[in-house]
């Protein structure tokens, strides 16, 4: 990204408008999340000379390979938003601003007979409903007595169930007119709930009815000369107004969903995707695409969701559509399979989720009219480079490549990682990641034998029962093969790959990058011979992209598993062989090859291991033989 990413022609582009704006290094790390009232003028004063802004934020400029942004209707709604990404992706440089403040809600109490609004800091899976988060704790109090004073809703703790009567006296509130005073049985369950309904509606932005309703009260009370009643209702229809400054960055029914809308020029077209998880929106992709002639919305928004969803490892309960696309029933159903729980399509047509969809087509929009320059020439580079590398090896018409890596430390668990480019670009929605499962200790011959084996036996029992179903290979996850695989390796990586393809019958080309001493890409190792690259050529600088990337891939995942604690040792599997017995294995053996050749007597003379323990890691290693 970096390469291609001008930060000053980009810094040019910045809309006046507000938003979150998202600094990356150039290892895609995000390292710095922001709010903006105008971007335009936020953004660029991170890069102006002698500002005075302090060593800390001139060393995260300093790191900033590119950035990216969403645009938000108010400042109210960036602030939202930046919580929630700083939350969700802790950059270091945010260190400094994070707390753990957690923004109020509104709940309203739908699981008693008769619901109250409260405030609340948490979001719960309850029977409850909730609104917000809001930014001030002060307007969320304000909104609940504004709501208690139109639709007299009970505040009291006391517990009232249908059809029981509490108190033989009803409180103040309900002879000041802000209670229905349902525990006296002054009101019923039915009329008490459309004052419930009224209100959960005035929660959900819906307000011209209590404008309208307001309006007319005061009205009323003016032209009956009660001009102090009438000041009471115009004061209330001002309250309503601050109220609806509504924020509509989080959906807080606490469920997840995807929201995907486009824009899209002539045959040019971007897919923005908001991702909303918990009932808040962590984060969004972009995605270009090269159209047919005078394709439709609904086509083009068709075609994507078949590619990108068939690629992702996760699927949210509910997808929120700019307009119904073609064939919705069936890839309903194929969603609802993969994902082993219903997926829903929805297009929706008015309030808060519509609202959301809007949002996502203007950053669409944006994305696509601010760098519709750019891509094509990054287009041009990519394609070209791609020919280049055919070029080299003998091939025409390559699409897709996929490239692998293996990445271990000594006594952890090996992982692989799969990395994909089409037309030259990284698919990020077709990597996957492997834990392997026969290999003990660093062998990456083993190690990549087995990850490539399970990656094209996956997809070709993939595509036998997609063709039992009828159904295309679009459908599959791993059903899509590359027209050239790339190895991080010469001969040796090359010929482990051949031997899997040759014994699943498969026929797809294979080449090697070659590093030199320094770990450098030399060239490019293919039908037993290596080719040499000129280093300034594109095609040069696709191929060390690539190497790169699943080098990147791979750590990425072992370092990951390894924070989480999640990381398996082969030692683990041994009876009476905990973390401390395994410390103490890996600080007197070098490897895990050398705990396996140790012997009996060997073993039990290590300091604090029983002779019971020993005895167990010498025969694991021997049944396993």
């Amino acid at each position: 990204m970096s390469e291609e990413f001008n930060i000053q022609d980009e810094l040019n582009k910045l809309p006046n408008a507000p938003g979150v704006y998202i600094m990356h290094d150039k290892h895609d790390e995000i390292i710095y999340v922001g709010k903006a009232i105008n971007l335009h003028n936020r953004v660029r004063s991170y890069f102006r000379k002698n500002v005075g802004r302090g060593p800390w934020i001139d060393r995260m400029v300093s790191l900033i390979a590119y950035f990216e942004y969403i645009i938000t209707d108010s400042e109210l709604e960036a602030l939202v938003l930046e919580n929630n990404l700083i939350k969700e992706h802790h950059p270091k440089y945010n260190t400094m601003l994070m707390d753990d403040k957690t923004y109020p809600y509104i709940k309203m109490t739908m699981g008693e007979d008769y619901p109250r609004v409260l405030f609340s800091r948490q979001m719960k899976k309850d029977k409850s409903r909730y609104f917000g988060p809001y930014t001030s704790a002060t307007a969320v109090k304000e909104t609940i007595e504004l709501i208690n004073k139109l639709y007299m809703l009970r505040t009291c703790n006391t517990q009232v169930e249908y059809g029981k009567k509490t108190n033989e006296r009803p409180c103040l509130n309900y002879h000041i007119g802000q209670c229905l005073a349902p525990c006296s049985g002054n009101v019923s369950q039915d009329e008490y709930m459309e004052h419930v309904n009224k209100a959960y509606q005035f929660l959900s932005g819906n307000y011209s009815e209590i404008m309208h309703s307001l309006e007319e009260q005061m009205m009323s009370a003016s032209e009956n000369m009660d001009f102090e009643k009438a000041a009471y209702f115009r004061d209330l229809q001002n309250s309503v107004r601050q109220v609806a400054q509504k924020q509509k960055i989080t959906d807080t029914d606490g469920e997840d969903r995807d929201i995907l809308a486009l824009y899209h020029i002539d045959r040019d077209a971007v897919v923005q995707v908001f991702f909303i998880r918990g009932g808040k929106m962590i984060g969004r992709e972009h995605f270009f695409l090269k159209t047919a002639e005078e394709s439709t919305d609904a086509e083009i928004l068709s075609d994507f969701i078949k590619q990108y969803y068939a690629g992702t490892p996760y699927l949210p309960k509910e997808l929120l559509l700019q307009t119904q696309v073609e064939d919705a029933e069936l890839i309903e159903d194929w969603l609802s399979s993969k994902r082993g729980q219903r997926t829903y399509l929805t297009v929706p047509k008015i309030g808060q989720k519509n609202k959301l969809v809007e949002l996502a087509k203007e950053n669409a929009k944006s994305v696509l009219e601010r760098d519709k320059d750019r891509i094509k020439r990054e287009e041009g580079r990519t394609i070209g480079a791609v020919k280049e590398i055919g070029e080299l090896i003998g091939l025409r018409d390559i699409q897709r490549m996929e490239a692998f890596d293996i990445s271990n430390i000594s006594g952890f668990e090996n992982v692989g990682s799969m990395v994909v480019f089409e037309a030259g670009k990284p698919k990020r929605s077709d990597y996957r990641k492997f834990k392997i499962r026969t290999v003990a200790g660093p062998d990456d011959y083993a190690c990549m034998k087995e990850v490539l084996t399970r990656r094209f036996t996956h997809g070709m029992d993939e595509l036998k029962e997609l063709e039992k179903q009828g159904k295309s290979k679009e459908y599959g996850s791993f059903t899509k093969f590359p027209d050239l695989l790339l190895m991080d390796g010469g001969r040796g990586q090359v010929n482990i790959a051949l031997q899997v393809l040759e014994e699943l019958g498969l026929d797809i080309p294979v080449c090697g990058m070659v590093k030199d001493d320094n770990h450098r890409t030399r060239g490019l190792y293919h039908n037993n011979e290596e080719i040499p690259i000129n280093r300034n050529s594109e095609g040069f600088k696709l191929i060390t992209r690539i190497q790169d990337e699943a080098h990147r891939f791979a750590i990425t995942f072992h370092r990951n598993l390894r924070s989480k604690d999640q990381v398996h040792s082969v030692l683990d599997d041994i009876p009476g062989v905990g973390p401390g017995r395994r410390k103490i294995l890996m600080k007197h053996f070098d490897s895990i090859e050398d705990i396996k050749n140790a012997s009996l007597e060997e073993l039990e003379a290590i300091d604090d291991m029983p002779k019971r323990v020993a005895k167990e890691i010498y025969d694991f290693f021997r049944k396993e033989e």
